[in-house]
């Protein structure tokens, strides 16, 4: 996943091993994808980590559409 400037997701060697986090946060983006494809709502996974807001979770998501659409 590359990382623009703008983007809410950023990697870094030094969290998660690289892994896609939401910025400023140490959660990772597939974490999210794993709670929708698992059934649960956008609400579900905010309640669970409330350092992810909603506007950066669905800029999240767009940016994730946007690159799999190119």
């Amino acid at each position: 996943m590359a990382t623009f400037p703008e983007s809410v997701i950023t990697q870094d060697p030094e969290i998660h091993s690289g892994e896609p986090v939401f910025r400023g946060t140490r959660v990772p983006f597939q974490t999210l994808l794993d709670y929708l494809e698992g059934g649960e709502t956008l609400d579900e996974f905010l309640k669970q980590y409330p350092g992810v807001s909603r506007e950066t979770a669905i800029a999240a998501l767009e940016e994730a559409k946007a690159l799999g659409d190119s």
